[in-house]
C-alpha cells in the first residue's frame, strides 16, 4: 500500500479526531480523500507538524492525531525526545514511512536503509511505541484512539508502507481559511 491507501482506509476513524497533517502531498492526499475542518494541512514548515500537534495536545483534552512522514520527522529529530518526555495521553503520532521524501520527488531516506524510527523513538523515552505494516493501520490507530480517550500514554505508531504518491489537487483553501476552520473544531 502506498499512503495514500492508508489515508483512505484510516479516513472514517481520523473523521471526528483533531488532525495535524504533514506539509506537501499528504495534506494534499488526506483533503481529496475526506476534507473536513478538523484537519490542519500544512502548507509549510517541513518537520513540525510533530510539534504542532504535541502544543495542541497539551493545551486542550481531546485526542490528537499527527499524520507525519519519515522524511520529516528525520528533518526534525528533536522533536522525539521532547515528545518522549512531556507528550500527554491524548496524543498520537502516526509517522507514515515509506521510506522516501515524498513531496519532492521520493528520494530515499535513511529509514529505507539501516535507521529505525521505532527504536528511535523509544530510545527518546516514548513508552508506547507501535511499528506495524501498512494493511495493519486501521486497527492499530482504533487501538491507540481508544488508549487516547482511556487515558494511556501517549502512542507512537510507525507504519511502513511503499513508496508512491498519488495523484491530488493542490489544496483550494487559503491558509488563513484552513487556521479558522481549525480553531473552531478545537473549541467545539
Amino acid at each position: 500500500m502506498i499512503r495514500s491507501e492508508i489515508l483512505t482506509e484510516i479516513a472514517p476513524l481520523l473523521r471526528d479526531q483533531l488532525v495535524v497533517c504533514n506539509i506537501g502531498i499528504p495534506s494534499q492526499e488526506l483533503h481529496a480523500i475526506d476534507d473536513q475542518p478538523s484537519n490542519f494541512y500544512m502548507l509549510g514548515t517541513m518537520g513540525l507538524a510533530s510539534s504542532i500537534g504535541l502544543g495542541l495536545a497539551l493545551a486542550q483534552p481531546k485526542p490528537v492525531v499527527v499524520i507525519d512522514g519519515d522524511g520529516s520527522v528525520l528533518t526534525n529529530l528533536g522533536t522525539l525526545p521532547t515528545i518522549g518526555n512531556n507528550a500527554p495521553g491524548n496524543y498520537i503520532l502516526m509517522i507514515i514511512d515509506n521510506g522516501s521524501y515524498g513531496s519532492t520527488g521520493d528520494q530515499p531516506t535513511y529509514t529505507g536503509k539501516k535507521t529505525c524510527l521505532a527504536g528511535m523513538a523509544r530510545a527518546a523515552g516514548c513508552d508506547s511505541v507501535v511499528e506495524v505494516q501498512d494493511v495493519d493501520t486501521a486497527a492499530a490507530l482504533a487501538q491507540a484512539l481508544k488508549q487516547a480517550e482511556q487515558g494511556g500514554p501517549a502512542t507512537v505508531l510507525v507504519v511502513k508502507c511503499d513508496s508512491g504518491n498519488a495523484k491530488m489537487p493542490a489544496i483550494p483553501l487559503d491558509p488563513v481559511v484552513i487556521r479558522d476552520r481549525f480553531m473552531k473544531a478545537v473549541q467545539a
